[in-house]
């Protein structure tokens, strides 16, 4: 369960034993047969990873290797545990990832060195300038902004995806909130920056999530089929020129690179938008939904206003969108998010 920072929190350790453990006995092997480990926060002292599990899964001298990446860290220990069976270099790897987090707003840790997103910062700053509220609501706000002035975008529809986001997390149990709310409370709740509500937000978590990748040749001679999810393709990708040279608080707050990283991934699988149901994407903050729809390739440019109007988003429509609440709902521990 994502749940909400506080004193009384478990520790780590306990929540990725909770995590390691359940994916183990849901994939029905011993921790013995795990040869790697790629384990990923972003909150914590060096070797967390470690700790982790030597005393709750096990000390078999395996390779643990840790990962920090922002709020990819997940996503990117899924991504090192599957190129180490992909490449034939394990049979059976565990991707696991967690986050102890503070209460508010994100902060940078160190004020003696360069800010990793000072690049980014001076796109938004040259364009919208900078406001007293937390720095990554005023990115994500001001990506909005400028979708409004390109489009002519109603901020109510940035609401509208949080609503329904809501809405899906009385299905979640393991969802930090799990309250529906009317598109009213969600406009009117507290502001944080500009139209950015706070039920537009997503919160600060604690939580853990754990995945097991095991290579074809492992799952037959474990009879795992019936349990196995085959991963057709999954892509990484990092910024372009473009983030930096447009002017563009969508492009700075990465539109090219999930486009990009779309288009390779639909390639990979031989799929195209129109084929899938289910999808979860990152909506750290609302607007980054809605833009997220259009590097999809889910529809045109400038046409997500009318994907919502048609209820495409949800259950009925085309597609059900963040069924587990999205992280507007169900919290962001940035280590456990995107496994």
């Amino acid at each position: 369960q994502f749940t909400k920072p506080n004193e009384e929190s478990i520790d780590y350790p306990d929540m990725a034993k909770e995590a390691g453990q359940k994916a183990l006995a849901d994939a029905g092997i011993p921790y013995s047969a795990v040869e790697q480990a790629c384990v990923g926060y972003v909150y914590g002292d060096s070797t967390c990873g470690q700790r982790a599990i030597y005393h709750s899964l096990g000390l078999t001298g395996i390779p643990i290797v840790n990962v920090n990446n922002n709020c990819a860290t997940g996503s990117t220990a899924l991504f090192m545990a599957r190129q180490l069976v992909e490449g034939g270099l394990a049979d059976c790897v565990l991707a696991l990832g967690f986050e102890r987090m503070a209460k508010g707003s994100l902060a940078s840790a160190f004020s003696d060195r360069t800010n990793p997103i000072d690049k980014h910062l001076e796109i938004m700053i040259n364009k919208y300038g900078l406001a007293s509220a937390p720095v990554a609501p005023q990115m994500f706000g001001n990506a909005g902004k400028e979708h409004m002035e390109k489009y002519g975008t109603n901020p109510e529809y940035f609401a509208k995806i949080a609503w329904k986001n809501h809405s899906h997390s009385t299905n979640n149990p393991y969802s930090q909130f799990q309250k529906e709310y009317t598109l009213d409370e969600v406009l009117h709740s507290r502001k944080i920056y500009d139209f950015l509500t706070v039920l537009q937000c997503c919160p600060t978590s604690n939580g853990a999530a754990a995945a097991i990748l095991a290579s074809e040749e492992f799952v037959k001679r474990h009879k795992l089929q019936p349990k196995a999810v085959e991963i057709l393709a999954q892509v990484m990708a990092t910024d372009y020129p473009s983030t930096f040279e447009e002017n563009s608080c969508m492009k700075m707050v990465g539109y090219d690179m999930t486009k990009k990283a779309a288009e390779k991934c639909f390639e990979k699988a031989g799929l195209k938008p129109t084929d899938v149901d289910v999808i979860e994407l990152h909506d750290c903050f609302s607007v980054n939904e809605f833009i997220t729809y259009e590097a999809l390739g889910l529809c045109p440019e400038g046409k997500a206003c009318d994907l919502i109007d048609r209820g495409d988003n949800t259950y009925g429509g085309k597609w059900v969108i963040n069924p587990s609440g999205g992280l507007i709902s169900k919290g962001h521990p940035l280590g456990a998010t995107g496994m």
